[in-house]
């Protein structure tokens, strides 16, 4: 059982507890069993060392704020107030955070002002209800994940790194990255490489190391990512190059769930490159040519001189990036006609194939044909047919 009881001063220390406010300006030691509880304000300007098996609890009814131009060690710490706890200095945490209630508020314009987990100090109790909202950071770990979060939803990230970092630091941000309400900062998610066609415009997290790492971030229903993405391939793993000051595709090593909610895993990369991470698709469902063009349709033609459907011509043959393979074949499967990069006007009823067809000169007889068209730089394939008639 613990026991009240918290301060031995070691050379020239101060402090004082006035009605709302505790101010340590000198040396304070917490000494083994010892348990201390803020009910209002900690402004600590001195050593304040707490030694092992000791607590230091965030309570009562009003908001706790921590102040002060020196960080706050603790070993054991505890919030249990509904209003919060604030920091304006880091929080060096050495050994278990256990959130019971509430949540640790950071200034996101202050990134060097964290919950900051020390090597194998670890957090209890997390939820929708209690996280961190801001910046918590990890020292001398290569896996921790950060129990982050913004407007009632716990949206952790696991890091993953490929040896321990001297400091990784983490933020959820629940806004649109390219104008967020917190930050100072500008992404805009249409500046994106063309391989992407949607990045999120509803959570954004932060992580900053210059290890190289992977990271395991999760979606949800309020990601909003079924609307955009038919299928959970369509999701990946986007970040704000700092280099090519765009979005850029990071990539997945693993993904799990569907677009209503899951999982991804990304590719090993530097997040420090990165000035945010976010869900993209790849292509954008709505904005492809395969959802505005699902068939190439089908046509007549009647190669009689007129000047009306004398060739086979596509509509908006001219929205094709890359390169096409057109082959077209008579009612009996047998191959009549084939090319490559068809410029939209060049079939006009004769077959270019030295194969069974009689009496070539006089061009292929009426009736129905059917085609099909590779784009394999877009990665689609159509069919189709028409009907021929001189």
């Amino acid at each position: 059982m613990r026991i009240w009881g918290f301060i031995l001063f070691l050379g020239l220390a101060s402090y004082s507890w006035g009605q709302s406010t505790f101010n340590n300006v000198g040396n304070l030691y917490l000494h083994p069993q010892a348990t201390v509880g803020v009910h209002n304000q900690l402004n600590n300007e001195g050593d304040f060392v707490a030694q092992p098996n000791t607590l230091l609890g965030f309570y009562g009814n009003t908001t706790v704020s921590i102040t002060g131009n020196a960080p706050l060690n603790v070993y054991d710490a505890e919030l249990a107030n509904d209003f919060g706890l604030v920091l304006f200095t880091p929080l060096n945490i050495g050994n278990n955070f256990n959130f019971i209630t509430g949540t640790v508020f950071t200034p996101y314009n202050d990134v060097n002002v964290t919950a900051n987990f020390l090597q194998d100090a670890f957090f209890t109790g997390e939820s929708d209800t209690s996280y961190v909202q801001g910046f918590a950071s990890v020292e001398n770990e290569a896996t921790f994940s950060f129990p982050v979060g913004d407007k009632g939803a716990l949206r952790p990230l696991l890091l993953n790194a490929s040896a321990p970092v001297a400091q990784a630091k983490c933020s959820y941000i629940k806004d649109d990255p390219t104008n967020p309400a917190v930050l100072a900062i500008s992404l805009d998610t249409n500046e994106a490489i063309n391989d992407i066609g949607y990045v999120s415009d509803q959570e954004f997290w932060i992580i900053d190391t210059d290890q190289p790492s992977q990271v395991t971030i999760s979606w949800n229903f309020n990601s909003g990512l079924q609307s955009v993405a038919p299928t959970i391939d369509d999701i990946v793993l986007v970040g704000w190059s700092k280099a090519a000051n765009q979005w850029v595709i990071i990539g997945n090593s693993a993904i799990s769930g569907n677009p209503n909610e899951g999982f991804l895993v990304s590719n090993t990369f530097v997040p420090s490159n990165f000035e945010a991470i976010t869900f993209g698709t790849t292509p954008l469902p709505t904005d492809t040519f395969a959802a505005n063009y699902p068939t190439l349709g089908n046509y007549f033609v009647s190669p009689n001189g007129d000047g009306i459907n004398d060739v086979l011509s596509f509509d908006d043959w001219d929205q094709i990036e890359g390169r096409n393979v057109l082959h077209i074949y008579n009612r009996f499967g047998q191959k009549v006609y084939t090319k490559e990069n068809y410029l939209n006007n060049e079939f006009n009823g004769f077959s270019n194939l030295d194969n069974f067809v009689i009496k070539r000169e006089e061009g292929l007889p009426d009736d129905i044909y059917y085609y099909t068209v590779s784009l394999p730089d877009m990665d689609l394939n159509y069919q189709g047919f028409f009907y021929l008639k001189r």
